[in-house]
């Protein structure tokens, strides 16, 4: 028996609802956290709720059952039982927040609690910057109305006359930007800051935008839709793949909405309109909620007071790099192990930065699943190729709603003379891989980079992620076959050290479980120790279930959902939600005493496992490995942050015993700048 996935899933969400419901977390922080509780939330929706609906709609067929032995339609009514459940919270939580915020001069007005000068402002602003961007859409009974997305959030407007004659609606998107953000900053008296919602700057200006038709009362309404995020992509054999997933983005764009949720003071003939013209038939999927919708933009809200934030250190710089100096020649010397954010993301930019302008460098391979906006990586792999590298991108396109990011990038990159390879057959590349292949002495020498998390310099600043450079002649080996796999996907290959699913890892990762079991049955002392983003995988779980029966001592870290009953004393599983992302995949093996330890850009889970490229790479100095084996008993200590998962519904903090208080996140800090600092302990 395991827990239910999306149900575990929901309970990860509701620890970040704990964050914004945490005193001691800055004030202004925890409202970020609402706004990630809110977009993780709606991607939920989007992807896994929108499956379960499927599923539930399906007749005359036997329907598999999902993990938990629930049946679409019995996991539908719990996941909305419990969203309903988390909502309410958030609502709560919300509030309080915006209450205490008044307490340190922070007020959020509506348009009718405005100065004069405010609402001048206010309606000057409209007049620059909102008026220009809106597109009113009057609703007519007997006409469709134009696609709405549900990227954005809409007004729907009544306007009616005394004798509620000739009443007439319209919808207004919300034009939601960089250039136009949801939150504005008003003049304001010293030491006072007032925010209002772009929302409530159209409330006020409706005037504006609806003149010419007359009418004695006028009101507006947010709502919102949430719709099937299913990417379909045809096969027709005449189009290119980057035409057929234009196509698809465009389908995706109008998919099936899932979910409507709108300001439950909207009058009933308004909401009635609304979901006719969406054509909504299931009550279920609409939803009465406050005022403002799209929370998820609480995670851009204006940062006004530092004093009210995190204020994180600056990322450290690895002692054994130094300043304008080469990384390929300190990584031929010997591993160099980055943890980010503790380390600066700058290594791994100066790393291909170097491999682009250094002479004796005849290619550069790189695998891409996510990058930032303007990415430096995307850059230094062009200047790569303009100054005569080979260079190949294998670039997933199907990386979930970054897809349109990563058409542009493949453009960007084959104007520059990139070879652009979007994936392998039927395969999600996900993997974290580069090789860098330099002339040296009438031989061809190899670097490799193996990370955990996307080449992305945004996230890098907020995601606990691994990344391990390496000159090892067996890693390059393997990862030039990985590569040349990527680019000739008929080739078998086979590796002597990496770990690669769909073919490899999996077998590997049971062999390895059952050689725990093995020295347990022989009296030796065995143990797993794992740290991973989810752990779904079934079988795993069932092996992992027969090695605590027999005795190995199993320790998980498992950020978001955990399918695995802790049944055993010798299972225990903590979740940290802390200020960074926990997004590291780290697996300890005790193997009798000669301890194997790998790092990998996979989860326990089905997909990563059988359904993706996915590099893991065994750790071999043996300075790196203390290093990552004191990572994990800095994070197995937390007592600040870590939750128990042996009771999944309750979101239990770890019981602190005595006065020490533990926050892994903080320690992991003074760890590696401790580390530097002691000279003689040597820096990995």
């Amino acid at each position: 028996m395991i827990n239910n996935r999306d149900l575990s899933w929901l309970n990860f969400n509701n620890r970040v609802l704990q964050e914004a419901q945490d005193k001691t977390v800055p004030l202004l922080q925890r409202l970020r956290f609402l706004g990630i509780f809110s977009n993780n939330l709606d991607e939920f929706i989007k992807v896994r709720v929108a499956n379960v609906i499927r599923l539930s709609q399906i007749k005359g067929k036997k329907v598999p059952l999902f993990s938990g032995n629930y049946t679409p339609r019995d996991l539908l009514i719990k996941i909305k039982s419990k969203i309903a459940e988390s909502q309410l919270k958030f609502d709560k939580i919300y509030n309080e927040i915006i209450l205490e915020m008044e307490e340190h001069g922070i007020y959020m007005l509506n348009e009718k609690q405005l100065t004069k000068k405010q609402e001048a402002y206010c309606r000057d602003y409209f007049s620059r910057i909102i008026s220009p961007r809106l597109v009113p859409l009057i609703i007519r009974k007997r006409t469709a109305i134009p696609f709405l997305t549900d990227s954005n959030i809409y007004h729907a407007v009544k306007m009616q006359n005394k004798n509620k004659e000739d009443t007439k609606y319209a919808i207004i998107q919300i034009p939601v930007s960089n250039n136009c953000p949801r939150f504005i900053e008003l003049p304001s008296e010293k030491g006072l800051n007032d925010i209002i919602f772009l929302d409530d700057i159209i409330r006020l200006c409706l005037d504006h935008i609806f003149f010419m038709f007359n009418y004695t009362e006028i009101s507006a309404y947010t709502f919102k839709l949430t719709r099937d995020a299913l990417l379909t992509v045809d096969d027709d054999v005449s189009k290119s793949l980057i035409e057929k997933m234009e196509d698809g983005l465009e389908n995706r764009m109008h998919g099936q909405p899932v979910r409507l949720i709108y300001d439950k003071e909207m009058p009933e003939d308004l909401l009635g309109i609304i979901i006719s013209k969406l054509k909504l038939k299931d009550d279920d999927s609409c939803e009465a909620g406050e005022r403002y919708h799209l929370k998820k933009d609480l995670m851009k809200f204006p940062k006004i007071r530092p004093d009210l934030e995190y204020i994180n250190p600056t990322p450290l710089i690895h002692n054994g790099i130094k300043p304008s100096s080469s990384i390929l020649t300190v990584v031929k010397k010997k591993d160099i192990l980055l943890n980010y954010p503790y380390h600066t993301f700058n290594h791994f930019i100066d790393f291909l930065r170097e491999a682009a302008i250094d002479p004796k460098v005849e290619s550069i391979s790189i695998t891409l699943y996510r990058t930032a906006e303007h990415s430096k990586v995307i850059n230094a792999l062009v200047n790569a190729a303009k100054n005569g590298k080979r260079v190949t991108a294998v670039l997933e396109l199907f990386a979930r709603f970054d897809e349109e990011q990563n058409v542009e990038n493949t453009e960007l990159l084959q104007k520059a003379g990139v070879k652009v390879i979007h994936g392998a057959d039927g395969l999600k590349v996900h993997s974290k891989l580069v090789l860098v292949e330099r002339a040296e002495r009438k031989e061809v020498k190899g670097y490799v980079y193996v990370g955990t998390g996307n080449f992305n310099e945004s996230t890098a600043l907020v995601y606990g992620d691994f990344g391990l450079f390496t000159a090892e002649k067996a890693i390059v080996a393997d990862t030039r076959r990985v590569f040349d796999f990527l680019e000739n996907t008929h080739k078998h290959f086979q590796c002597d050290r990496l770990m690669v699913s769909p073919y490899y890892m999996r077998r590997q990762f049971e062999q390895l479980i059952e050689n725990e079991i093995k020295n347990a049955k022989k009296g030796i002392n065995a143990y797993i120790y794992a740290k991973f983003n989810s752990l779904t995988d079934e079988n795993i779980i069932k092996l992992l279930y027969k090695a605590a029966d027999e005795g190995v001592k199993i320790r998980l870290i498992i950020r978001g959902a955990c399918c695995i009953k802790t049944k055993s004393e010798n299972i225990k599983a903590i979740s940290i939600v802390d200020k960074y992302l926990e997004h590291a995949r780290l697996v300890i093996f005790g193997n009798g005493g000669k301890e194997e330890v790998f790092i990998l850009s996979a989860d326990w889970m089905t997909r990563n496992l059988d359904r993706r490229v996915e590099v893991g790479i065994p750790v071999l100095d043996v300075k790196v490995k203390e290093t990552l084996k004191s990572f994990f008993d800095i994070q197995w200590s937390d007592n600040v942050k870590s939750r128990d998962l042996n009771s999944p519904d309750q979101n239990s903090y770890i019981e602190r015993i005595g006065d020490q208080k533990n926050r892994s996140q903080i320690m992991l800090y003074d760890f590696y700048k401790k580390m530097y600092e002691d000279r003689d302990t040597g820096c990995y």
